[in-house]
């Protein structure tokens, strides 16, 4: 299956000056940080036929829920991904670890582009942000027990939804967008991700920040989060 009308602009901005500047402010200087990077998987559930052109109905991001035992953001939804190991791309790198962690055949993704790397000071690392179209969506379990929880399939269209924005703040004065989805309070690096693309694909809509939220203990275990 071929990525989506819906899915036009957002790589058309993945290829040009447009993402650039993104996460610019908070970069590391080159070199200084480990290198990681993430997969965000987008797959559709309905005919990409009948939704409007440039609208997200159907589309869907593949994303896991880390295990509560970790040293580092335990009980975090985020995206697939870990450390890119010496010689990898960025995409060779998310793919793997895709396929490590819930099973992913790397043959049935096409790869759309990839976000700017955002440094994340507190486990030293530059993030590269992959972003995939899954040609032949199947059932995703954990695969890598020690790293995940669960695989969760967030509808892009209730992530675009203003009702289900807020933002969340940390113990230690931090805050940021989160996205609320069920029993789900998807915050940190990966709202940051998530805000990014839904602005790149033209899909973002005025939420309101002065929403705020303490994060739930489930998502936040500790001061490694």
């Amino acid at each position: 299956m071929s990525a989506p009308a819906s899915l036009d602009r957002l790589r058309a901005a993945l290829a040009s000056a447009e993402a650039s500047g993104l996460f610019e402010g908070d970069r590391a200087p080159f070199g200084t940080l480990r290198r990681a990077a993430v997969l965000a998987l987008f797959w559709s559930d309905a005919d990409a036929a009948a939704s409007e052109a440039g609208e997200p109905a159907g589309l869907r991001l593949v994303a896991i829920e880390k295990s509560p035992h970790l040293r580092r953001h335990a009980g975090q939804v985020a995206f697939p991904g870990g450390r890119m190991e010496d010689g990898e791309s960025a995409v060779e790198a998310a793919l793997r670890e895709a396929h490590e962690e819930v099973g992913l055949d790397s043959r049935t993704v096409t790869t759309l582009g990839e976000l700017p790397p955002a440094s994340v000071m507190a486990s030293g690392f530059d993030v590269h942000s992959v972003v995939g179209w899954w040609t032949a969506p199947t059932p995703l379990v954990p695969v890598d027990l020690g790293e995940v929880a669960a695989v969760h399939q967030l509808a892009v269209p209730r992530l675009v939804d203003p009702a289900n924005r807020a933002t969340w703040v940390h113990p230690s004065g931090h805050s940021g967008p989160v996205f609320l989805l069920d029993d789900l309070f998807v915050w940190g690096l990966t709202a940051h991700l998530i805000d990014a693309l839904l602005s790149l694909a033209g899909w973002a809509q005025p939420w309101d920040a002065g929403r705020r939220l303490e994060i739930p203990h489930r998502f936040f275990r500790g001061r490694h989060s």
